[in-house]
């Protein structure tokens, strides 16, 4: 049986996100042209907020509980690793390779123009950023069946997963922040995600109760509280301009207290919510919203970027961030950027329905190549996050940790990555969508 506050969890987890970028992201015009900056840092006394609005930890919940489900689906129809992979990856690769492509066009074509500047220039060089998600849920997805396993064969202990995870990012801090060690952070992009996404196992296995629930929820709050007071990071939980710590990027070990506050308070609200969720209309709405959210996950900011060149165009002049008017006319801006986005949806959201998925690949060829393509997409999609999509003829480039990346050497190992994890496929029996599961990210 399909678990209803899990669809609920993951549609409000991105549209929390959604709305929150609509609400921070704040461009002005310069002598020079336009500068972006976040209302968290205008307004620093909202980032508290934060610690109630940062819901990617809920996703990845979510991923976790998703993709123990959807194993168990595989492994009842005699697939294998590359029979999942494949199915997870292609269900977000789709939408993502519309968006790309045509981001692509558009930014050569405006380079080759001569306008790559002012808004134009800042708007190729931010829509990506959001994919960075994308690129860390790839590589999740690639390591979910192995550490499935590993949760399994644990049993009972399986919990000592996430909290090794867990002591593994405190130390990675330790060396980052005490003995100066900064390229170590990066480690806690696999530590810190995958200890969230490995308590989505457990919760699958029904074994996050009230009392765990309650547990995560106050010792996460302390842990943060702590940590943002004593310790050496910010209280926001969103990176923000000229912040000399981000707890995002990379994580922290103060982003994961906060993750673990986070999801125990969503688990403590599962109850009442899974009593809203019975209403037909509230369920109904729910499942709409699942098979439009990557879509409007991925072209949120590209709205956001088309009624800011409007409204600059025509000399348009917010009122002051803060100020009383600016507050009174929020509503009607994320009312506004919400329909505009829905529109979209509908023209595109043909690239995110499910597909038809085929069990039994070719045995072990067809696992290396699920391992390659996968690779190859997480390295791409976090690449062309990095870099964007401007400067494509001019060569610009931006540093993955330690690697030089373009936005054409990105999107290439996007599109062979892609291509790997379509060669995974076998000649195996077809399946379609009566696995609702599956067709979830």
């Amino acid at each position: 049986m399909r678990n209803r506050y899990v669809d609920l969890l993951r549609v409000v987890s991105l549209g929390v996100v959604i709305a929150g970028h609509w609400l921070m992201v704040i461009v002005e015009p310069t002598a020079t042209g336009v500068r972006a900056t976040n209302t968290l840092a205008v307004l620093p006394g909202l980032q508290p907020v934060t610690w109630l609005l940062q819901v990617m930890p809920v996703f990845f919940l979510v991923g976790g509980f998703s993709h123990a489900t959807a194993i168990a689906s595989v492994r009842r129809r005699g697939g294998g690793y590359a029979d999942f992979v494949r199915s997870r990856a292609g269900r977000l690769l789709r939408p993502t390779a519309v968006f790309v492509g045509l981001w692509l066009a558009v930014a050569l074509a405006v380079e080759a123009a001569g306008h790559d500047q002012g808004l134009l220039r800042l708007a190729m060089r931010t829509v990506a950023q959001p994919l960075w998600f994308l690129g860390v849920y790839l590589g999740i997805v690639a390591l979910a069946p192995p550490l499935h396993r590993l949760h399994r064969a644990l049993g009972r202990r399986a919990w000592l997963v996430p909290v090794g995870l867990g002591a593994a990012a405190a130390l990675v801090d330790v060396l980052r922040f005490a003995f100066e060690v900064p390229m170590v952070a990066y480690l806690n992009v696999a530590f810190v995600w995958l200890a969230v996404h490995q308590l989505g196992y457990l919760y699958a296995d029904a074994r996050l109760g009230r009392r765990a629930a309650g547990l995560l929820a106050g010792l996460g709050l302390a842990a943060t509280v702590a940590l943002t007071t004593v310790g050496p990071y910010p209280v926001s939980m969103v990176g923000l301009p000229g912040a000399p710590v981000s707890n995002m990027s990379p994580p922290t070990l103060a982003l994961l207290t906060h993750a673990a506050w986070l999801v125990g308070l969503a688990l403590l609200l599962r109850a009442p919510a899974a009593r809203w969720l019975e209403r037909p209309r509230v369920w109904a709405a729910v499942i709409r919203a699942n098979g439009a959210a990557m879509t409007a996950f991925l072209w949120h900011l590209t709205v956001l970027f088309a009624v800011l060149g409007g409204l600059l165009a025509l000399g348009v002049a917010g009122p002051p961030v803060g100020s009383g008017a600016w507050w009174g006319l929020r509503p009607l801006w994320i009312a506004a950027l919400a329909l505009l986005t829905l529109a979209v949806v509908s023209v595109l959201r043909w690239a995110d329905r499910p597909r038809r998925a085929s069990i039994g690949g070719p045995g072990r060829p067809g696992t290396v190549a699920a391992i390659g393509g996968a690779v190859l997409c997480t390295l791409g999609v976090l690449g062309l996050s990095a870099v964007g999509f401007g400067g494509i003829l001019a060569g610009r480039t931006a540093m993955l940790v330690v690697v030089p990346v373009t936005p054409a050497s990105a999107a290439t190992a996007v599109a062979v990555g892609g291509l790997l994890l379509w060669l995974s496929r076998g000649p195996g029996v077809r399946y379609g969508q009566e696995n609702r599961f599956m067709s979830q990210f």
